[in-house]
């Protein structure tokens, strides 16, 4: 990675300040992980798979079309 701290650390404050509504004080005074913590809340939760007999339909249907 070439991007230096202070770099970094100016894109993700303003990143919060845009999306979150914090205040460089705010963004400064709070830790990596309660950032982390308010990042994944607002993410979209994981997409879940399908199990083998669905897959298994679905094969079937593709291959008789």
């Amino acid at each position: 990675m070439n991007e230096r701290f202070g770099e970094a650390a100016t894109r993700l404050a303003g990143q919060a300040a845009l999306l979150i509504g914090w205040t460089p004080d705010t963004f400064w005074a709070a830790t990596p992980a309660e950032l982390a913590m308010i990042v994944e809340a607002a993410a979209p939760p994981p997409a879940g798979g399908i199990d083998r007999t669905t897959l298994t339909a679905m094969m079937e249907h593709d291959a008789h079309g």
